[in-house]
């Protein structure tokens, strides 16, 4: 449950049906179930059968397959660490959206009150004011990842129990609801439309296996902490086929829950579900909050039901990437865990507030942007090399097989070692390229150089770590 709830986060609910769409609707689950079962639930596998093995957390599990290896681990935390920094933010503006959506405060122009709410300036670089409502928002998600957390695994069973379970159902209603309103036929069609044409395109191959990468969680050293709580008997295959299924139908349910209403806006509004459907941010804070201002009935409480969904997803995610930090640091200095963890929530809270500036959103997106599509790649390969070569995956496939009751042939040992590292070096390697020759949505270079930085930053902090001797 825990494993879920770190997977299924805020992508799930506005970045996976977007991209379904895009890459050729129904027919996107081929390449996405190719991904999941070639590249996700193996690296699925790999993380939780090192937290068993070695009950530890990423950057010691990383040193007892080689002491050389443990910055490795450390890169993972470190990469943890910057995503929930910024991903704190987006769970502030939704904390906001859901009190705005109790009175619809958007109005008949959700576009304007954003860009209003956030106080967007016109570049990265022109910081704006101080959004108050947003640091305050900040404080309360952060406060609430320190209560859950500074127990320990104990504290964390309490609130998966409600934090896993309550987003799940209320999604339920939003997919149940949206099909039932008049129009959700034709934003369906919209989103399921098979478009086999698209296939031929690695383009769609690619956003499907960076999908399945990402959306796991994979790479954050939070499956490995996660793992390294499970008892030495407790199956391994299972547990990632169950994570990884799940995952991925939360997301396809989204989808439902997305795209009925979006039909349902193109049927009120005559504006093409193409049109009205928008991406990334934007789908989350524009174009729903415009379908629901437009609903007959209880248009505040679906407004209130959407946000809350994607906030205690979102709060999932984001106190697994927390764990993952303390966990690192507990274990290598011994120090309290309450106290560590405290301190890196004080932290994250502090970095997170010069992001609730104008500026603010620029730099979200960046961070995004380049720690997904390089660093978790970066620190995904190096797992690949160190387990897969140093350690070697027959030790990891004797481990899991004998507690397993689904059984890993030599091909798994094919796909950690051949298939997922060639599939890691083409994600960045066309990342890269296509940054080179078209940017990154009109960014301006600096604040591009800026984002790659980031990605050195979180190298040299894993460095500098792993240095630092405990007392």
């Amino acid at each position: 449950m825990a494993a879920i709830g770190s997977a299924v986060g805020l992508g799930n609910i506005w970045r996976f049906p977007y991209v379904c769409y895009q890459n050729g609707g129904g027919a996107f689950l081929i390449p996405y179930l190719v991904a999941l079962f070639t590249v996700g639930i193996p690296l699925l596998i790999v993380e939780f059968s090192i937290g068993q093995r070695f009950d530890s957390a990423a950057p010691r599990s990383f040193s007892l397959v080689n002491r050389r290896w443990e910055w490795a681990g450390w890169w993972a935390v470190a990469a943890a660490f910057i995503i929930a920094v910024y991903y704190s933010v987006i769970m502030a503006w939704c904390l906001c959206y859901l009190s705005h959506s109790l009175g619809l405060s958007w109005g008949a122009d959700a576009p304007a009150f954003f860009l209003q709410f956030l106080g967007k300036t016109s570049s990265p670089f022109a910081l704006g004011g101080l959004n108050l409502q947003i640091v305050f928002a900040l404080l309360f998600v952060w406060t609430a990842i320190y209560l859950i957390l500074y127990k320990g695994v104990k504290s964390i069973e309490w609130a998966i129990a409600l934090t896993v379970p309550l987003p799940t159902l209320l999604l339920l209603v939003l997919a149940v609801r949206g099909i039932t309103l008049p129009g959700a036929l034709e934003g369906l069609e919209f989103y399921l439309t098979p478009n086999f044409a698209k296939l031929s395109s690695p383009s769609v191959w690619l956003a499907a296996y960076a999908q399945i990468f990402f959306s796991l969680s994979l790479a954050q050293g939070i499956m490995i902490v996660y793992a390294s709580y499970l008892r030495k008997k407790d199956d391994i295959t299972n547990n990632a086929i169950i994570t990884a299924l799940a995952d991925g139908g939360i997301a396809f349910l989204a989808g439902f829950a997305v795209f009925s209403v979006l039909g349902y806006l193109s049927h009120t509004t005559g504006v093409p579900v193409e049109e009205a459907a928008g991406s990334g941010i934007g789908l989350a804070f524009i174009t729903y909050p415009t379908a629901i201002s437009h609903l007959p009935v209880a248009a505040a409480l679906f407004g209130a039901i959407f946000f809350l969904v994607l906030l205690t997803f979102g709060l999932n995610s984001a106190f697994s990437m927390v764990e993952s930090v303390s966990g690192g640091v507990v274990e290598k200095w011994g120090l309290s865990k309450p106290r560590i963890t405290f301190v890196i929530c004080l932290l994250g809270f502090l970095l997170s507030v010069p992001l609730a500036t104008g500026a603010g959103s620029y730099w979200v997106d960046i961070a995004d942007h380049f720690i997904s599509n390089f660093g978790l790649v970066f620190v995904g390969l190096m797992e690949c090399v160190v387990f897969g070569y140093v350690l070697g995956t027959e030790h990891i496939r004797r481990q899991v097989n004998r507690t397993s009751d689904l059984w890993l042939g030599r091909w798994w040992d094919w796909l950690i070692k051949i298939v997922a590292p060639v599939i890691l070096v083409f994600i960045a390697a066309a990342s890269f390229v296509e940054l080179l020759a078209e940017g990154y949505e009109g960014l301006p270079t600096g604040a591009l150089m800026a984002g790659g930085g980031m990605v050195v930053l979180s190298l040299v902090a894993a460095i500098w770590l792993m240095k630092r001797r405990a007392p």
